[in-house]
């Protein structure tokens, strides 16, 4: 009999992404986490110019930005970045194990 070991339980956990911009239309978040994709994880108004999107994420260290009518944009209340291929910076994001 052949030993296999079990494969370990990745637990997601609960991601909030917020954005303030009185002025904005349209926001999403994008990152590695959804191949950059502008249009999969729009975010929603609150009505009082803050912009929220829930995700559940395994853990890992993931890179993102928020697009921001048409514009990217760094989060400003995350200031882990590091810079991309295009000359500027994206957030990085770790997401820890439960219990770590």
């Amino acid at each position: 009999m052949n030993d296999v070991p079990s494969p370990k339980t990745t637990h997601r956990r609960r991601i909030v992404f917020s954005f303030s911009d009185k002025a904005a239309h349209e926001v999403a978040v994008a990152g590695d986490f959804n191949q950059w994709n502008r249009k999969s994880h729009r975010m929603k108004p609150n009505g009082q110019g803050r912009w929220q999107k829930i995700m559940m994420l395994p853990p890992g260290q993931y890179e993102y930005k928020f697009w921001v009518d048409g514009r990217w944009r760094t989060d400003p209340d995350n200031p882990i970045q590091s810079p991309n291929c295009f000359g500027t910076y994206n957030n990085v994001l770790q997401v820890l194990n439960k219990g770590s």
